[in-house]
């Protein structure tokens, strides 16, 4: 393993929690091009089934987490109270979060047809989404978290099943555009 291989996995080990490709270059005093390099080393090198620490790529971060083949050990071992089960209404909301996002309340209430103030607010709660503020559009966006993917044993949205599919729905689309569609 290469020096600037293992100072990667040392920050990301030591801090816990994801940071940005920006810190980690500058940390690391190196280019954004040799640390993608180095981070697509340290994937190959940690998300294999045996690896108990696997690496995230999401939303511009990097982080280290666990296997989410050994949630069931983990579960046990530290003893996580497990929360009530999502509503169908939080499980569909979340569904377009993950396949769409980031998204603003608006888009995601005129495809489900329905208020989600406080689908958006119980999951933003259970950390199941993010929510940052959208400068071009000025206002909030949503999409889902790591926590969310940990959950689900993916690291990437990409990786979720049939997402080219519903990550590119002409009738969502179409929902979408009538949404900022102007007025007549």
């Amino acid at each position: 393993m290469n020096m600037l291989l293992g100072k990667l996995e040392a920050i990301l080990f030591a801090v816990a929690k994801p940071v940005s490709f920006a810190q980690l270059a500058k940390a690391l005093e190196t280019n954004a091009e040799t640390l993608q390099e180095t981070i697509k080393t340290l994937v190959e090198l940690r998300n294999t089934q045996t690896s108990g620490v696997h690496v995230m790529e999401h939303a511009g971060k990097v982080s280290l987490v666990t296997n989410p083949a050994f949630a069931s050990v983990l579960r046990t071992f530290v003893k996580e109270d497990l929360s009530s089960e999502l509503t169908r209404p939080s499980l569909e909301t979340l569904t377009l979060i993950a396949y769409r996002g980031p998204m603003t309340k608006p888009e995601i209430e005129q495809i489900r047809g329905v208020n989600c103030s406080l689908i958006l607010r119980n999951l933003l709660m259970r950390d199941m989404i993010l929510e940052d503020m959208n400068q071009e559009k000025l206002q909030p966006v949503y999409q889902v978290s790591e926590t969310f993917l940990r959950h689900l044993g993916v690291t990437r949205v990409e990786d979720l099943p049939s997402y080219e599919t519903f990550a590119h729905n002409e009738e969502i689309d179409q929902l979408l555009s009538e949404l900022n569609a102007p007025e007549v």
